[in-house]
């Protein structure tokens, strides 16, 4: 019976509280985990010295719970000493020096001590020591079960007990040290929260400058996706059968209708892996993934943007970023091109005033207003952004959505569908509620968080590179469109050059402004999701500041 009816404590993690109490709280409250290197290299060292030390007779690693302590964990090894047990635990690392002595790390006392406690429980025998073997120096050290030990055992306890009654994340750790090999720097950002109190600061990056999984797009009609031991297997009626190992898939995106067995759904799911949904006729429609674990983030974001001055907050940066994003990018791409510079100036002069206008906006609603205004000035202006030689048939009316009515629209409204499935994938990555934005009203099927996101990368992912393909003459009036009266949609080939253009620019890196360093698109996307939920984390300011070039 668990004490309290809260579920027991994990001794590892009582190790990751005496490192950093943020680790703790973001592994075992809101069970974030991830796996990186030096964690896959542990795993590997306790089962090589399982299976060395099985063959010798030695090994005996054993499960312990105890309720009235409140905790449960397995011990690497227990070993029979002079007729007392010793319980055993192994690190790849080095020990503490202290005077030339080795001596155990706290954290790594505190666990020892732990598991100690239980093994007194289990038994009934009274355990004296135990040690950690330290493998980087081959060397052992032993730990005392004293009273010391016992009570800081006890005080830890209480703490997780605590920690985990709350909903508020415990502050990035002031040793900035323990942050450099820590696997969850990348979801905590502690130096982009550093550098956000110190502006001196020279953060060291933490953040993983691409996505080490791809995007599987599956556009071929008919096809069938089933899954194969640890892989994904799709077949198509034109193609042999390709496998994809699951541990590189980040996402799936299921183009018009091809057929998924429960099986695939099954492995998506258990490996956290984003499935989605676009329509035949190009639009985003729904998509799956695992949520149960970001209850005490999504019990932050309803409190924080149940406020409406926090909605307002965070609507002007994305509003005064959009407007900003597009009056850089008319200038740039007008730069030498008299005739387009002249022909932009109505536009260039809107975004202007729409800025200033912006930036004391009262309301939501006046917000709109302004980012409507500059929008259609922004389309307005796209027309001569185009070089002269461009045909007419790729140059847009305006904007035209449901259905596109140009070649132009068809790609743009395609690319954002593609930019749509990108943001829910980093907003289901952090972990938050698309449902709940604070710009955008809930319509249709569209989220609003998503399309709040998305205003901040519609023109740097979709409209910068499509605008440029077009200027190189990439796009084919006739294979790749399909035109069916005043509507006009991509054919199966422009469907797979749109994607192909797309995920190239999402490897693309781009230089931060604010935090300083370059990473790919795909990432930059995550990280303006983390820092948006920093917003009401306790570090606030570093989201919607990003701006083009």
């Amino acid at each position: 019976m668990e004490k309290n009816n809260d579920p027991l404590i994990r001794v590892a993690a009582l190790h990751a509280l005496a490192y950093c109490e943020r680790l703790f709280y973001l592994e075992e409250v809101e069970e974030i985990r991830i796996a990186d290197a030096s964690v896959y290299a542990g795993r590997t060292l306790h089962e090589e010295l399982r299976q060395a030390e099985e063959e010798m007779g030695e090994w005996t690693s054993r499960m312990l719970s105890s309720a009235s302590l409140g905790l449960v964990g397995k011990v690497d090894c227990l070993r029979k000493r002079d007729g007392r047990i010793i319980p055993y635990e192994h690190k790849r690392g080095r020990p503490r020096r202290d005077d030339n002595t080795a001596k155990a790390w706290p954290s790594d006392v505190l666990q020892i001590s732990a598991y100690g406690m239980l093994l007194e429980e289990e038994t009934g025998e009274t355990i004296k020591e135990g040690r950690i073997r330290y493998h980087a120096e081959n060397v052992t050290v032993r730990v005392a079960l004293d009273e010391e030990a016992r009570t800081m055992v006890h005080d830890a306890i209480a703490r997780a007990q605590a920690l985990r009654a709350g909903t508020t994340r415990p502050p990035v750790t002031e040793n900035d040290r323990r942050c450099i090999r820590c696997s969850l720097a990348p979801v905590c950002l502690p130096e982009e929260e550093r550098l956000l109190k110190d502006p001196e600061w020279e953060p060291v990056r933490l953040f993983p400058p691409d996505l080490e999984v791809k995007t599987v797009h599956v556009v071929e009609p008919g096809a069938r996706i089933s899954r194969s031991g640890d892989r994904l297997k799709i077949e198509t009626r034109e193609t042999e059968p390709r496998l994809f190992p699951i541990r590189e898939i980040g996402s799936l995106v299921l183009h018009g209708y091809p057929q998924m067995t429960t099986q695939a759904l099954h492995l998506c799911a258990r490996n956290s892996i984003g499935v989605h949904w676009l329509s035949a006729g190009h639009y985003y429609v729904t998509s799956i993934a695992t949520s149960s674990r970001a209850v005490q983030r999504r019990l932050r974001q309803y409190q924080a943007l149940s406020d409406p001055g926090v909605c307002l907050r965070l609507a002007r940066r994305v509003v005064n970023a959009k407007i900003t994003a597009s009056l850089c990018y008319v200038l740039r791409a007008t730069r030498g091109r008299p005739e387009a510079r002249k022909a932009s100036e109505d536009a260039i002069r809107v975004f202007r005033q729409c800025l200033k206008e912006a930036a004391s906006a009262e309301g939501i609603d006046a917000l709109r207003g302004h980012e409507g205004i500059a929008a259609r000035s922004y389309f307005s202006a796209i027309t001569h952004l185009l070089h002269e030689n461009v045909p007419n048939e790729f140059r847009p009316q305006g904007r035209s959505r449901r259905p596109p009515r140009d070649r132009f629209n068809a790609l743009l409204s395609y690319g954002y569908s593609l930019l749509y499935q990108a943001v829910m994938q980093a907003v289901m990555a952090v972990g938050l509620e698309p449902a709940l934005g604070f710009y955008h009203t809930p319509r249709s099927s569209a989220y609003p968080l998503v399309l709040d996101l998305m205003e901040l990368f519609r023109l740097l992912v979709w409209d910068v590179p499509l605008i440029g393909s077009i200027n190189r003459h990439q796009w084919d009036a006739n294979e790749d469109y399909e035109v069916t009266g005043d509507r006009v949609w991509l054919s199966n080939t422009g469907r797979r050059k749109a994607i192909a253009l797309f995920e190239r620019r999402l490897k693309e890196t781009w230089k931060h402004p604010v935090v300083r360093y370059s990473l790919s698109y795909a990432r930059l996307m995550e990280l303006e999701t983390r820092l948006l939920e920093k917003e009401w984390t306790g570090s606030p300011g570093l989201f919607g500041k990003m701006r083009i070039r």
